[in-house]
């Protein structure tokens, strides 16, 4: 009898159970069409936890308030002549009309720009752009705090777009210097500076790719790219990550209307503060130079040459009695390392050679006849851009 009982109990707790699953399932249809994911996902927490405003994603108020005060715009003033009309010069009107001194009589105006500039030392040195500063004839810094000063040039170097210059206040604000070598694509950037002289703009981005080359701005080439708006104007300010570290130098962007796109591009503090230190030490930068020319190797090339492996870089000049002329290498060679290091583009070589400081020794494996040969050049000082020899 008591089992019968526990069978009874059982079967009408099954029967009552299925009656109100049939109930649920007509009243509320879509709990039945619950299916279990195709795979597990991550989900944040619900509910999300707490972010201060002033240091999260909701405000970067906290970042600017410690990199603004450091950044400066510059106004440049330089005087240019301006040639009169061509038309002056023929002599069919001088035949008519004498010579009108007041009308062919060169005039001067005077320019002006805008840039931007980073306070990196209470001693008042400023980094900027060379393209800001270049052919200047009088340069004012204005600070957020509503000090004026003139500037002085310390130094320049054209082939970073660097230059430093100099003030005499006190009391300066001086930014904070980043590592803009841990830079990941991603990263949140503002953009600090003076964009079409409207005054001190901060604008919002991320890093979009880092070792950005080949884009012809300068010589030696290694840019972060961000899509925080940088306009004319920028240039010379200050690239900071999310903490107001100071990260990059902003220089240029990529448009075809003159205005932002989302493509700018900044100097990495890295090559900037290396650049002001040789300027302040030795009034310009100090680079290794052998007198070689190279270019990559096509596929042309590499059949003329009987190569087995497209790697390398070919010397198509050699400075006559340069330091690469001396040291034996050869047009045609085929340089594979500098240093121990492998070389497959001719901007690397660029990088290694000019790498080195003058009176280094440079050890350079070239393949010469399907022969590998090690030679050994001693580097000099690379001439400025305006006057580097063409092999």
């Amino acid at each position: 009898m008591p089992l019968q009982k526990n069978l009874s109990y059982i079967a009408q707790a099954v029967v009552l159970g299925l009656a109100i699953a049939f109930i649920v399932t007509y009243l509320w249809p879509e709990i039945a069409r619950h299916e279990t994911p195709a795979v597990d996902v991550r989900q944040t927490p619900d509910p999300l936890p707490a972010i201060h405003p002033a240091s999260g994603p909701y405000s970067y108020s906290a970042a600017v308030d410690r990199a603004s005060p450091a950044v400066v715009n510059i106004n440049t003033a330089k005087v240019v002549t301006v040639r009169t009309h061509p038309f002056f010069d023929d002599p069919i009107f001088r035949q008519f009309f004498g010579n009108p001194k007041d009308l062919i009589t060169p005039r001067k105006r005077i320019e002006t720009s805008l840039g931007s500039g980073v306070i990196m030392s209470d001693k008042g040195f400023i980094l900027t752009n060379h393209h800001v500063i270049k052919s200047a004839d009088a340069i004012q810094v204005s600070l957020q705090d509503g000090r004026m000063a003139e500037a002085k040039v310390v130094g320049s170097d054209p082939e970073t777009d660097i230059a430093v210059l100099k003030i005499n206040l006190k009391k300066l604000p001086v930014i904070t210097l980043g590592r803009s070598d841990g830079l990941r694509v991603g990263d949140v950037v503002l953009a600090i500076g003076n964009p079409f002289g409207v005054g001190q703009t901060v604008t919002m981005g991320i890093v979009s790719a880092t070792g950005r080359n080949k884009l012809g701005i300068s010589t030696f080439e290694n840019f972060i790219q961000t899509d925080a708006a940088i306009n004319p104007g920028n240039s010379g300010g200050a690239l900071i990550d999310a903490e107001g570290n100071l990260v990059g130098i902003n220089t240029a962007i990529f448009s075809r209307s003159g205005g932002n796109q989302g493509i700018g591009f900044a100097i990495p503090t890295s090559i900037a503060e290396s650049i002001m230190q040789e300027i302040l030490q030795h009034g310009r930068p100090l680079r290794g130079w052998l007198g070689v020319e190279a270019q990559a190797i096509t596929p042309q090339i590499a059949k003329a040459l009987e190569l087995e492996k497209n790697e390398g870089v070919v010397v198509v000049g050699v400075m006559r009695d340069g330091p690469a002329h001396r040291a034996g290498i050869q047009p045609g060679d085929v340089i594979i390392s500098i240093d121990g290091k492998k070389i497959t583009e001719a901007r690397q070589a660029l990088l290694a050679i000019s790498s080195r400081k003058p009176g280094s020794r440079v050890k350079i494996e070239v393949l010469r006849n399907g022969e590998q040969v090690r030679l050994e050049a001693v580097a000099i000082e690379r001439p400025p851009k305006e006057t580097v020899p063409n092999p």
